[in-house]
């Protein structure tokens, strides 16, 4: 089934930005992921198994390099990537 996620990741520290980039830069690594980044949120598309084994090994490595975090998500299954969709239109159901 494929989905779509929008993350936000909250490092509970002043040096906020170096482990929102390197979390960002660890999912640009995935090529079966469609990674889309914008000043509020990440957004994630594929295979909603995949995108989920994904998160879960690189939530845990952001968690394991400190500082404390918290990771906001909503989860969209059923559809399809940004390309598949025509700009503006919902994908049908």
């Amino acid at each position: 089934m494929l989905a779509a996620i929008d993350i936000s990741m909250y490092p509970l520290t002043g040096e906020y930005r170096p482990p929102i980039q390197a979390f960002i830069d660890r999912l640009n690594t995935y090529p079966q992921l469609t990674v889309q980044t914008n000043s509020l949120a990440t957004q994630i598309f594929g295979s909603l198994d995949e995108i989920m084994t994904v998160l879960r090994i690189e939530m845990a490595r952001s968690a394991a390099q400190g500082p404390q975090l918290v990771f906001v998500m909503k989860v969209l299954p059923g559809l399809p990537r940004p390309a598949e969709a025509p700009p503006g239109e919902a994908p049908a159901s």
